[in-house]
């Protein structure tokens, strides 16, 4: 089986989230990087979108559901997230990045890294 990558990269969504009082009165910005395993030999030999893995309706879901998340943590979005993935697209393997950009003085990107799953 080929293991190939689906991506969506700097997905920006709204969302609360954070720890103080005052980010949890505002919404920020978050920037999603995902890379999914999937075997796109089948979309490719069809031409048929109902084989592919459909990246425009993964990042609507994602964004749906992060604008509608009120987490404290970027980690607890990052594995539900994840998990919202796998389960809802029937994905083997994601990797995730959250950037909460401008979280931190003095450092342009700040956030989690994780890979849930097997990759095939």
């Amino acid at each position: 089986m080929a293991s190939d990558i689906v991506y969506l990269r700097d997905l920006c969504v709204s969302v609360v989230i954070g720890i103080y009082d005052w980010e949890r009165r505002i919404r920020q910005k978050l920037y999603l990087d995902i890379d999914m395993a999937t075997d796109i030999q089948p979309a490719a030999a069809s031409d048929d979108i109902d084989l592919a893995l459909n990246y425009k309706a993964i990042s609507k879901r994602i964004t749906e559901f992060c604008e509608n998340s009120e987490y404290l943590l970027v980690e607890t979005l990052a594995e539900n997230v994840a998990a919202l993935i796998r389960d809802e697209f029937g994905v083997s393997w994601v990797r995730l990045k959250v950037n909460k950009k401008g979280a931190v003085s003095g450092a342009t990107d700040v956030g989690v890294v994780i890979e849930r799953g097997e990759r095939g």
